[in-house]
């Protein structure tokens, strides 16, 4: 199917296509690591999403957002690659009301390289993320920042975020750790303090050091030392 020349007024077509592509192993495998029993899934591994979104960005994109139907997990995915591709923020603020796991959240924070090039427009946007209502877009803002951001000139910003996090919903929660772990692999003298703050979440500590312990990236020195703030 060729997709940059495809008309989005017959969507169906493009279902069939998606579903033509189906691995059911790799559905069932998947289903279960997503944790939720309400997304539809077809069964597609996210390389092949990538080719996908790939070509559609190449061609009119905008008709295939305008038709999307947010019916299945890889209809989002590819949405969210599409519009990472194009590097149109406002497409970007507009779509992330329909991320609704994990896995979406995080490829396509991980593929968002506007981020990289406007660092400083982008670091504003981020923390309008943070405070959002809805916990997947703060999940979207923290996987941007240990994305794109760890580095010296927004290491100290990151860790004044880190240490306001007050958000009690467990993906956000995972996704500071994960951020924690990654600052402490790269920054370690910095990132050691959130340890000695008292008023920073216990699971967020105890999964960080988690995260730190599993890193091929940490000496066994370090991974020894971190163990002492666990709580």
């Amino acid at each position: 199917m060729n997709l940059e020349t495809f008309d989005w007024n017959n969507y169906q077509e493009f279902i069939n296509y998606l579903f033509s592509l189906q691995d059911k192993k790799y559905r069932d495998f998947h289903f279960k690591l997503l944790k939720n029993d309400n997304i539809k899934l077809i069964g597609i591994k996210t390389p092949i999403l990538k080719k996908i979104a790939l070509s559609i960005s190449k061609g009119n994109y905008l008709d295939f957002i305008k038709n999307n139907k947010h019916e299945y997990y890889e209809e989002t995915l590819i949405l969210g690659l599409v519009i990472s591709n194009t590097n149109n923020i406002d497409l970007l603020n507009d779509y992330l009301k329909y991320i609704d796991n994990w896995a979406v959240n995080d490829i396509v924070a991980s593929n968002m390289k506007y981020f990289k090039k406007n660092q400083e427009n982008g670091f504003i946007l981020i923390k309008d993320y943070i405070s959002s209502k809805n916990n997947w877009i703060v999940r979207f803002g923290y996987v941007l920042l240990l994305n794109y951001y760890i580095n010296d000139l927004y290491i100290d910003d990151i860790i004044e975020l880190i240490k306001k996090c007050n958000n009690s919903d467990y993906y956000v929660k995972m996704a500071v750790a994960w951020l924690i772990s990654i600052c402490f692999i790269k920054y370690k003298d910095k990132t050691i303090k959130l340890f000695e703050n008292n008023n920073l979440d216990k699971f967020i500590i105890n999964k960080s050091i988690s995260k730190i312990n599993d890193s091929y990236r940490v000496s066994k020195l370090d991974k020894k030392s971190i163990k002492k703030y666990k709580r």
